[in-house]
């Protein structure tokens, strides 16, 4: 009986750290851009907010495996980032607020191609914006980013 026990405490403490762990990319997109602004006032940071079709644009697909999911970005965005997502999934459903909410801001900033990045700093300002992705250098996409922070 101890036995068992002491296995299924052990396996529920292996399952709780690999959770912990996985949440390294996943933690850091949030779905609030409001949120995101309060972040990057506290931590002195721009907000990159996202506009994707996560599960159908291909040039989306393209720019997450290639830009976003790199370490490289994953580390710029660290120190100077609020990651904001609005996502606009068709085979999957977001909670009808989310979707809502999404749909609010799409409006709100004026989107009308996937995928749109939109660099703000803390008070909202935009600082630059890009709609679509092409294949071409990380060095190339990431430099743009630091462009409009200054940054390059």
């Amino acid at each position: 009986m101890k036995t068992k026990l002491l296995i299924i405490v052990f396996g529920i403490f292996v399952i709780s750290s690999c959770k912990v762990n996985n949440k390294s990319t996943d933690h850091e997109w949030i779905t609030n851009i409001e949120e995101g602004f309060g972040i990057a006032k506290k931590e002195n940071k721009a907000v990159f907010a996202l506009f994707t079709g996560s599960d159908w644009c291909p040039p989306c697909k393209k720019l997450h495996h290639d830009v976003l999911e790199s370490q490289e970005f994953l580390n710029f965005a660290k120190d100077n980032l609020v990651l904001v997502m609005f996502d606009f999934p068709r085979k999957h459903k977001l909670d009808p607020a989310q979707s809502k909410y999404n749909n609010e801001h799409k409006l709100k900033y004026h989107i009308r191609g996937f995928p749109t990045v939109i660099m703000l700093d803390e008070n909202g300002k935009e600082l630059d914006r890009w709609v679509g992705y092409r294949t071409t250098e990380l060095s190339n996409t990431l430099n743009k980013y630091k462009t409009a922070l200054g940054k390059k």
